[in-house]
């Protein structure tokens, strides 16, 4: 593992709906300080510290917020920010990424996170990723961590874990477990099912492998990705070859291009303290909490309220009397008021709004 140059890829190009009205197309939520005084990119980049250096930091985003990336990361290189020039899904981002990181070092070990995830515990975070890339250059397999369940919940993908691995070469006492098979979201009850089993995981999109196991995959699996990889890599102007080929790739996602498909996958259990915050009321529990089940940021003030989630960002004092179950969330320029049973409606209010308040 210490003669394998490891690279990292970074995955920024969510858009700004779902944290609306604090979020924006230009500001989407991994480029929010939603914890405290730094955002979650800067969070995903810091996290990587001692494991990756800056200057092989990859992070992949689009046009409209490349800008803003580059400011919340100085310490990347300009060069490495990448803009897609269109979305086609997390496999063609990733491909594109890996074809990247293929130009600079084609042995490479390569470690691919989302940009807008929670993790609490980074030094275990740390840990895991160490034994993963180890893993995945010892097997000459994709290792893919898997998140300990907390709670049936109904909302993730999982994975079911199968024996124990034998690696040669393997000396991290982190254990490493063959991937029986990919499972989609399931029901409430098979959820369920799933927790009282132990063993399967959430698929938090967290994957490791070196660039030769990479392009082997793919070329079985979805050669026309291999195919984009190969001419990114000898084309002499890489910004002039994306803006031709990339809007041409199929829309698919990186599970169902290769991961569902790949001859061997590796799992690694993570208890990190990981969140994927994907709502405002995910966020209500990291917030200030309050009696009678209130979360709060800002100078709030509540008379006879309960469960509600209210998130202020201008300072200005905001005023909640005998209401329940709400999230209110305050700009300089707009206001969400929501019951929180249909907050998640909140694109469809984003889809009516003029293009200078999305």
């Amino acid at each position: 593992m210490a003669e394998t140059p490891v690279y990292g890829l970074i995955l920024a190009g969510g858009s700004g709906t779902r944290f609306w009205p604090l979020s924006r197309d230009r500001k989407p939520k991994q480029l929010l300080e939603l914890f405290d005084d730094e955002t979650l990119l800067e969070k995903a980049a810091h996290r990587l510290e001692g494991i990756i250096p800056p200057e092989n930091l990859i992070v992949l985003t689009n046009a409209i917020q490349a800008e803003a990336v580059r400011e919340v990361l100085p310490e990347v290189p300009a060069e490495n920010v990448i803009a897609e020039p269109e979305k086609r899904d997390t496999a063609p981002a990733i491909a594109l990424g890996i074809a990247a990181v293929a130009r600079r070092s084609p042995e490479a070990a390569m470690v691919i996170i989302p940009a807008d995830q929670l993790i609490r515990d980074e030094e275990g975070f740390r840990e895991i990723i160490g034994a993963a890339v180890e893993a995945a250059v010892a097997s000459e397999a994709l290792v893919t961590l898997g998140i300990k369940p907390t709670w049936a919940c109904p909302s993730y993908g999982y994975i079911e874990r199968g024996p124990r691995a034998t690696l040669a070469g393997y000396r991290n006492a982190i254990s490493v477990h063959e991937v029986a098979r990919f499972r989609e979201k399931p029901d409430a009850e098979l959820a369920e099912e799933y927790l009282a089993t132990g063993n399967y995981a959430w698929n938090a999109g967290i994957f490791i492998w070196t660039v030769p196991t990479v392009i082997r995959e793919l070329s079985r699996s979805c050669p026309e990705l291999a195919d984009f990889i190969t001419e990114m890599r000898k084309a002499r102007d890489f910004d002039a070859a994306m803006a031709s080929q990339f809007p041409r790739l199929t829309k698919i996602s990186i599970d169902y291009a290769l991961m569902e498909k790949a001859a061997r996958v590796l799992n690694i259990e993570a208890d990190i303290g990981w969140d994927d915050v994907g709502s405002w009321i995910s966020i209500g529990k990291y917030l200030d909490q309050s009696e009678g089940a209130n979360a709060s940021r800002g100078d709030v003030t509540m008379i006879e309220c309960f469960n509600n989630v209210v998130f202020g960002s201008t300072g200005k004092k905001i005023g909640l009397i005998g209401v329940h179950d709400l999230v209110v969330v305050e700009t300089e320029d707009a206001i969400l008021v929501a019951d929180k049973d249909e907050v998640d409606k909140v694109k469809k209010i984003v889809e009516k709004l003029p293009p200078e308040l999305r």
